[in-house]
């Protein structure tokens, strides 16, 4: 089992800037793919930015391409997600999710994932 606790979501105006954190523990040695989900009300959950751990492979969902950052950091077993240039369409419940399998494309489901965080919350006011 793999736990996922993300911290760093709050509300910010249009062209700010967060930094959401995902710290996992448990058995995180089989996991292979990290991603960031989000989701609004009534829409599905859709995936904003994956990468492969280990590996170099990362992929941006496009409206959120050359404004958003994703990372690991294998020692402290943490992903990152850097927003920056924050949209009003941002809004919404973001999830940190794990997977053992290397899921790391466009379209990529959340049932690929194993693993998921309780969701921490981005609001982004015009």
């Amino acid at each position: 089992q793999v736990q996922l606790a993300e911290s760093g979501g709050g509300s910010v105006q249009a062209g700010g800037s967060l930094r959401l954190s995902c710290a996992a523990s448990g058995k995180t040695d089989t996991t292979k793919t990290m991603a960031w989900f989000r989701q609004t009300p009534g829409k599905q959950r859709e995936v904003a930015a994956c990468v492969l751990t280990p590996g170099s492979v990362i992929y941006y969902e496009d409206s959120v391409t050359g404004r958003f950052t994703i990372s690991h950091d294998n020692a402290k077993n943490t992903l990152y997600l850097q927003m920056n240039n924050l949209k009003p369409e941002d809004t919404a419940l973001y999830y940190c999710a794990a997977g053992d399998h290397f899921n790391c494309f466009e379209g990529v489901l959340p049932a690929a994932f194993n693993f998921w965080g309780r969701g921490t919350q981005v609001t982004v006011s015009p």
